[in-house]
């Protein structure tokens, strides 16, 4: 067992001690709990950003936990860190598994399959306290994006981080006990909570530091990032250690304090850019401004007076569950009625129903288990039921994942006859498989069937550059034609057929990409890294003179524009497409401008799993995606002979009889809006490939 024994120290003189406060109860601080949580639903519900409560609610809980272990340590007491972690966990876990209990049922009942692998996978990091690390993933995975904004276990991300914290605070306050023992016979007057004051100072310096570094360079990243978040932990216990000194300051000074501090917080979500600049250094604003409240304590004319009320003392004893429940009744609410925003009405019916299932999942859940006297008598129950509680979880959630398994798995095996996709759109195809056979992928498996063929580059096509981290190649290195892919996730869905074309030709192909960015249609509002990728891809090309160079041409776009432009006008050239590519034109490349792919307004997995794969609601005409006349042959550099410019058009692949569908010859075409499935792809291979070397004036 570990345990940390502070002795007692010797004797000082009172001028010399750094005071140490008890631990009276501050209803204020409850009331203060109670108005984060309700100004993080607020903004959740009717104003869809960040509030800046839950930043308060991790300052709040790094200022609890510190003062307690520093009131142990000061006197004399003893730090049973394996029974801290057991009584943390077992007052956290009750109520997050009846959430996400509650939350994987409602999924399996209103969410598409579609949705339930994204689900799963935050199902698991939620349970185990790194839902923040999982979302960060997702945050800078250009494809993962979709499927994680709307998961109802979105919200976990701030628990997992406060679970983090909980194992490692206490790790550190071990630590400074440690290190105060071993001072403390050399400087007598050196108190510990001298020691964890420095020690917080120099982790909230440098977490303070890296978070407004990385919030800058990389913010969806930094917002889940527990490194960026340490330093809102470490104000609050350093709030905890000074407060003693603090709590000296006279009235007329303490009482306007925290009604400043009150202020601010309220005004944190309208007054800052919170959704595009937390962590940074604007998180100071709600963390400073409740450390103002915490400092301002009690007095005639203070802050207590207002947060010291009995339904926000309510409120703050039922905070944890109304934060848990906010969110997916929030989000389940959206998907069923189809509302984007609630209204008034339906926004205080969200709040009511969270408001009613936070009172019973304390009162029934989480109080029950608090003051279970069996299970406190021997830390060993504790344990046992802390796994049971993990279990009541886990056996559902790996059988649910297990049956969706075998059903992929059975898709997957299926004959080929039975999903032939693109090639029901050739001449004279004739149907030989079985009409019931299961569509592929399955909208469960559609995230994941995405094209990433070839190897990283390497020897000759190797690059030193950060920038070039997107590239691939495959084929025969040797091969007597080298073909180059450049551009973005719309053309890295094609590479599919190129793989399968090369293992057919005589052909070596190279994929330069970087997920959203479209080569030759940079604007001002395109980031730094993208125009730079576009000129070292572009450098890159001309050093190794492919014989020929596939980009994309046009981009199209998702529903009308804000101009409102009408079916047709959707489509359009990329802005600096022609300039881009004359250095590969007077270079001798032979450059191919491809069509972009349709784009529907909304995710087809989902679409089809909602309407069938012959859903009027998932079809959509191609003049309403795409120019009726491809922009392309207007260009120019059509006129150039040798087939130094020559375009590639696959709509017909996508929109047969003109109308775009969702599923082709029992293949599922896209993933989600934009991007197409593997699957999909290579059955065009056969097209892809006779229309590519046309194009080129290959054989």
């Amino acid at each position: 067992m570990s345990r940390f024994t502070l002795a007692p120290a010797p004797a000082l003189e009172a001028g010399n001690m750094l005071p140490v406060s008890r631990a009276p109860f501050r209803p204020e601080l409850q009331g203060l709990r109670a108005l984060s949580v309700v100004l993080v639903m607020v903004y959740h519900v009717w104003m869809g950003r960040v509030s800046g409560g839950v930043d308060v609610f991790l300052m709040l809980s790094a200022f609890f936990l510190t003062g307690s272990f520093i009131r142990k340590a000061e006197s004399g007491r003893s730090f049973d860190l394996p029974g801290y972690w057991l009584n943390t966990f077992r007052r956290l876990l009750p109520a997050a598994v009846a959430v996400l209990l509650a939350s994987l049922v409602a999924t399996a009942a209103l969410l598409p399959s579609s949705r339930w692998s994204s689900i799963f996978e935050q199902a698991w990091a939620s349970l185990f306290y790194r839902q923040n690390w999982q979302l960060a993933q997702d945050a800078v995975d250009y494809y993962a994006a979709n499927s994680a904004t709307t998961s109802p276990l979105q919200h976990f991300w701030s628990l997992s981080i406060q679970g983090q914290v909980f194992l490692l605070w206490p790790l550190l306050l071990g630590a400074g006990l440690l290190v105060h023992r071993l001072l403390v016979r050399r400087f007598p007057r050196l108190r510990y909570a001298m020691v964890m004051a420095m020690l917080f100072a120099v982790v909230f310096a440098a977490s303070l530091t890296y978070s407004i570094r990385i919030t800058a360079s990389d913010q969806a990243w930094a917002y889940f990032d527990t490194g960026a978040r340490l330093w809102e932990f470490a104000l609050g216990s350093m709030v905890a250690i000074a407060l003693p000194f603090m709590s000296r300051l006279p009235g007329a000074v303490r009482a306007p304090l925290g009604w400043i501090g009150l202020a601010a917080i309220v005004s944190c979500g309208i007054l800052l850019p919170v959704q595009q600049q937390f962590p940074g250094y604007l998180a100071l604003w709600p963390t400073l401004a409740a450390a103002c409240v915490i400092i301002a304590g009690q007095s005639r004319f203070g802050v207590d007076r207002l947060l010291a009320l009995p339904v926000l003392g309510w409120l703050g004893g039922i905070a944890y569950a109304l934060y848990l429940w906010h969110w997916p009744v929030l989000v389940f609410f959206v998907v069923r009625s189809g509302e984007s925003k609630p209204s008034l009405v339906q926004g205080l019916m969200i709040m009511g129903l969270s408001l009613v299932l936070a009172w019973a999942t304390t009162r029934i859940v989480e109080s029950p288990m608090r003051s279970w006297k069996w299970l406190s008598a021997k830390r060993r129950r504790v344990g046992v039921v802390i796994a049971l509680m993990l279990a009541v979880v886990m056996v559902p959630l790996n059988g649910w994942e297990h049956r969706v398994a075998a059903q992929e798995q059975l898709a997957a095996t299926q004959p080929a006859v039975d999903n032939p996709g693109a090639l029901v759109l050739e001449p004279g195809y004739v149907a030989s498989g079985d009409p019931g056979a299961l569509m592929i992928p399955l909208t469960s498996r559609a995230s994941f069937d995405w094209s990433n063929f070839g190897d990283d580059c390497s020897g000759a096509y190797a690059s030193d550059d950060p920038l070039m981290e997107y590239c691939q190649e495959g084929g025969n290195p040797a091969a007597e034609k080298t073909l180059f892919l450049l551009g973005d996730s719309h053309m890295q869905h094609w590479s599919g057929a190129v793989a399968q074309l090369a293992e057919q030709k005589d052909l070596h192909w190279v994929l330069l990409t970087r997920p959203g960015c479209r080569y030759g249609d940079e604007t001002q509002d395109t980031d730094a890294d993208c125009t730079d990728f576009n000129a070292v891809a572009a450098k890159y090309v001309l050093e190794h003179r492919p014989d020929a160079l596939l980009t994309l041409a046009t981009r199209t776009a998702q529903g009308p524009d804000a101009d409102g432009n009408s079916p047709g006008q959707r489509e359009r050239l990329a802005t600096g497409y022609r300039a881009g590519i004359k250095a590969f034109l007077d270079a001798g490349i032979q450059v191919i401008g491809m069509r972009d792919t349709p784009r529907f307004d909304a995710s087809i997995p989902e679409c089809v799993d909602r309407f069938g794969p012959d859903g009027e609601p998932c079809t959509m005409e191609v003049d309403y995606a795409m120019a009726k006349t491809s922009p392309v042959l207007g260009l120019p550099e059509m006129n150039l002979p040798g087939h130094r410019f020559s375009t590639l058009d696959l709509t017909d692949l996508l929109c047969p009889q003109d109308s775009c569908r969702p599923v082709i010859g029992n293949v599922l075409a896209y993933m989600d809006e934009s991007h197409l499935t593997s699957t999909y792809v290579r059955t065009t291979t056969p097209v892809f490939g006779q229309r590519l070397y046309a194009a080129l004036g290959w054989t």
